[in-house]
Parts: structure tokens; sequence; C-alpha cells
């Protein structure tokens, strides 16, 4: 299971205070902090209040590589946003997100091309969230046909369901969870899953037990990756415990601590 870390996001408090302050310490300490509790990657976002996304963003990508060596996935809804940030970042990123319209397609899957990149691509479009599996993989389909049309390889792309609040589409998490699995049967090589975790408990009162148990039904059906606090032990517990039960670790008596160690 490939974990990409949430936390530096300029929705939160602290991290948009620290981009407005320039602040390095607090940015590069909830990077440490996610890495050391087993994410493989960080989200890095400057939110929707910074005045100046196109320096804020590679500051944030420059301020994190300072003490961490890990993928940086780029989120930002502007592609030229993500292009500046992508200038500063050595390891091989992620580029957060596409749509499957043609327009964001063009712009994103070129730019992923050009830098080498990973590519999150949503299963949206400008008619909005779809509402079933059905339209889900319609959606899908586009996105691999443009991939496979412009040579994008398959193995770099990740498809998002979208994720919904189950308190306000509750009747739509069954068809988002089995196109997970669907997703995998489009084209030949299978892409790569994942979900933007804590959408599914948005506006919720129990919101860690509906993540816990979202993703670990999730992983059964083949989810490969997640965008999640990974400062939630009982969170990452039940991610390791479900790819355990998978047979896709060993067992041991101690192995949280040694799946941690790994």
């Amino acid at each position: 299971m490939f974990i990409i870390g949430e936390l530096i996001n300029g929705m939160y408090s602290n991290v948009r205070k620290a981009i407005e302050k320039k602040d390095k310490s607090v940015i590069q300490k909830i990077a440490s902090e996610q890495i050391r509790c087993g994410a493989d990657a960080l989200d890095i976002n400057c939110g929707p209040a910074s005045k100046n996304p196109k320096e804020d963003l590679p500051w944030l990508v420059e301020a994190v590589q300072e003490v961490i060596d890990k993928p940086l996935s780029l989120d930002s809804s502007k592609p030229e946003v993500i292009e500046e940030a992508l200038k500063v970042t050595k390891n091989k990123a992620i580029i957060n997100s596409t749509t499957a319209d043609l327009e964001k397609l063009e712009i994103l899957v070129d730019l992923a091309k050009r830098y080498h990149t990973k590519l999150i691509a949503l299963t949206l479009s400008k008619k909005g969230v779809p509402q079933n599996k059905d339209q889900r993989l319609e959606l899908a389909v586009q996105i691999i046909s443009y991939c496979v049309e412009h040579d994008f390889p398959i193995e770099d792309l990740y498809l998002d369901p979208v994720v919904l609040p189950v308190n306000v589409a509750q009747a739509q998490q069954k068809d988002i969870l089995e196109s997970l699995k669907e997703f995998k049967l489009i084209y030949q090589i299978p892409p790569k899953t994942i979900v933007g975790l804590s959408n599914v408990s948005q506006g919720t009162l129990q919101r860690k037990l509906i993540n816990r148990t979202f993703i670990t039904m999730a992983i059964s059906l083949g989810l490969d990756a997640a965008i999640l606090d990974p400062l939630d032990k009982e969170l990452m517990d039940a991610v390791i415990t479900a790819e355990l039960i998978l047979n896709k670790q060993i067992y041991c008596d101690s192995y949280l601590e040694a799946y941690r160690k790994k």
C-alpha cells in the first residue's frame, strides 16, 4: 500500500500561517512526522487562500526536500502552479490531479510526460461527479484511452473513483468501492487506484472509524494507494493488518512494529 501523507495543506491553519510567515520549521516538522509514521510520499498543497501559489508551492517543496528524500504529490488545480513546483522537485513527482476532460488531459498528460512524473486522474468531468459505477468506468476508459494514445505509461497512472462523504452520498459508497476492482479490468496493463480517504468521513461524527472501515474494504478490492493522515495510528494499523490478512505481509507477533521498521 502506497501511503501519501495529506497534512501539508494550506487548508490547515498551521500550514497556512507557516506559508504566510515562510516558517520552514513548521512545514519540516509535519513532513518528518508523516514519514516517521509510515508515509511513503507527501501531498503538497498551498491551499485556496494562497495569494501567490506559483511561489508558495515551490517554497513548500524546497522546504520539505531539505529534511526528507521521498516522492512528492504536487496538488493544485492550476497546471502553471504545478509546473513551477516541478522545476524544483528532486525525486519523481506525482501530479495531483487531472480529470477526464480533454482540455485538462491535454495539458497535464503532456506535463507529466515532459517531467517524467506519475499522474492522478479523477473520474470526474464538467458534467459533475459520477452518480454510479458505470459512469465512473466510462470516465476511466476515456482517461486510459487518452493516455495510451499519447504514450503516457499506464503503470504511472493512478485512477481515483472520487470518494464522497457517506453522510450525503451513502447510496454511492458501494459503487465507489466496486469501481476500484472494475478499473483494473479496463486495460491489459491494470492502472493503479487511489482514494482521498478523508473525503468519505467529511462532516461526520465518527470520522476515524469511518475512515478505517472504508480503507480496509477498499484494500480488499485492490486499492493501491491512499492520501490520508499517517499520524492516525489506528488507521495505519488497520491498513497494515488488512494487507496482512490478504497475505501481502508476513505474520509475526510483532508484525505492526516490523512493518513500521521496514
